[in-house]
């Protein structure tokens, strides 16, 4: 299963949702954060949220969780030497 999971790609759709998702996770985390910390005055609580919301973003968008490959890119066939020396001559 490591394995697997270590060898999938994200696809350009993807990265797009993960960074979509890195922003959103990120900004609530840290508008929660400031809200209690300016509620409670108590700064440190409010890095302590930050700082689980970061924690949790990069479990949600580092790994090369399946679902950020659900659109594959089809790559073209590759070129044989032998075509290519027709080509160059």
């Amino acid at each position: 299963m490591i394995k697997t999971i270590t060898r999938q790609i994200s696809d350009f759709e993807g990265q797009k949702l993960s960074e979509f998702i890195s922003q959103i996770t990120i900004g609530l985390f840290a508008i929660i954060g400031f809200a209690y910390g300016f509620h409670y005055q108590d700064l440190s609580a409010t890095m302590k949220i930050y700082l689980g919301g970061i924690i949790i973003t990069a479990f949600l968008t580092l790994p090369p969780w399946p679902f950020y490959n659900l659109h594959p890119v089809q790559w073209l066939p590759e070129i044989s030497n032998k075509e290519t020396e027709k080509d160059v001559k």
